[in-house]
C-alpha cells in the first residue's frame, strides 16, 4: 500500500514511488538487529519495547497527516523513521522470546512469527475495507497510530521482565538442566 500512497499522494510514477516506498523495507536491514541490540544494551525488555513501540505510535499518526503540501525529501524521512521504530520493535519482540523458556525458544519465535504475519493479513483485511484515497490512507494510519499508543501503554504498564533476565540461565533455569540429564551410578 505504501506505493500507492506515495503515488496517489504526490503524483510519482509508479517507479519512483516503488523505490521511495522501499526505503521502508530497506531499513529492515539494520533495524530489526538494532532493536534486539538496543533492547540488550539498554538493560531492559520493558523500556525498549514501550519507547519503540510508542516512537512507531508517533510515526504511524504523523503519517496520517502527510497529504501532497508534504516536502516530499520530509516525507521520506518519516517513512524511514516510522521504518526504524517499526523494525525496531519487531526485533525487540524476538529478543523477549528466550525469556519465556529457553528451551523451547525456536518454537516460540515461530509462532511470535507467525502471529506478526496474522496482525499483517488483519491490517490489509481492514485496510481493503476502508474507502480508496486520500481518506482512507488517513484513516488506516490513525488506526495503526493508536492501536501502537494503546500497546505501548500496555507494554509500559503490564510488561512484566522476570527477574535475571540478562543471566546466563533464568530462575529455576539450571535446576531444570540437571533434571534432564540424570547421573546414572557406576557398579
Amino acid at each position: 500500500m505504501l506505493p500507492a500512497f506515495f503515488e496517489n499522494t504526490f503524483g510519482l510514477s509508479k517507479a519512483m514511488a516503488g523505490m521511495i516506498a522501499a526505503s521502508y523495507a530497506f531499513m529492515n536491514l539494520a533495524s530489526r538487529p538494532g532493536g534486539g541490540l538496543i533492547s540488550d544494551k539498554l538493560g531492559s525488555r520493558k523500556l525498549t519495547m514501550t519507547v519503540l513501540t510508542a516512537g512507531m505510535g508517533i510515526g504511524y499518526l504523523t503519517f496520517g497527516h502527510v497529504g501532497e503540501s508534504w516536502w516530499l525529501p520530509g516525507a521520506v524521512l518519516l517513512t524511514m523513521c516510522c521504518s526504524f521504530f517499526v523494525q525496531a520493535a519487531e526485533g525487540s519482540t524476538f529478543a523477549i522470546v528466550p525469556l519465556v523458556k529457553r528451551r523451547v525458544t525456536g518454537q516460540i519465535a515461530g509462532n511470535v512469527g507467525a502471529y506478526g504475519n496474522v496482525g499483517a493479513v488483519v491490517y490489509l483485511t481492514l485496510f481493503s475495507l476502508l474507502p480508496e484515497g486520500a481518506i482512507g490512507n488517513k484513516i488506516f494510519f490513525e488506526v495503526l497510530g493508536v492501536l501502537s499508543i494503546i500497546v505501548a501503554f500496555v507494554c509500559a504498564f503490564f510488561l512484566k521482565e522476570p527477574e535475571g533476565s540478562f543471566a546466563e540461565h533464568h530462575e529455576g533455569e539450571e535446576e531444570m538442566q540437571m533434571e534432564s540429564f540424570p547421573v546414572f551410578a557406576e557398579d
